[in-house]
């Protein structure tokens, strides 16, 4: 059903004929953890994310999942190197 408390116009899932079944009976404001975020949407009551009711979960453990605005950053692992195959290697490359 379409939202008439916060998001106007928006489909939702919570939004039901007796009204809005969310916990606190409408979305909440997206956090500053969101700020930049491509599914923040801009009303006239504020911003709110388009994806979620409580935004403020999705960061409790960390990065959220759908932050378009956060880059996760990827650690590149060294390789180790068995060195009883290293002594073999450079010992066939002398010849």
């Amino acid at each position: 059903m379409e939202c008439v408390t916060v998001k106007p116009g928006t489909n939702c899932v919570f939004m039901k004929k007796t009204g809005c079944s969310f916990i606190s009976g409408a979305c909440l404001p997206v956090i500053e953890a969101c700020t930049g975020c491509g599914y923040v949407m801009e009303t006239d009551q504020g911003n709110y994310c388009q994806l979620y009711a409580d935004p403020a979960t999705k960061w409790v453990f960390g990065r959220c999942n759908f932050a378009t605005h956060a880059k996760s950053e990827v650690q590149p692992s060294a390789q180790r190197i068995n060195p009883l195959k290293a002594s073999k290697r450079s010992q066939r490359q002398g010849v």
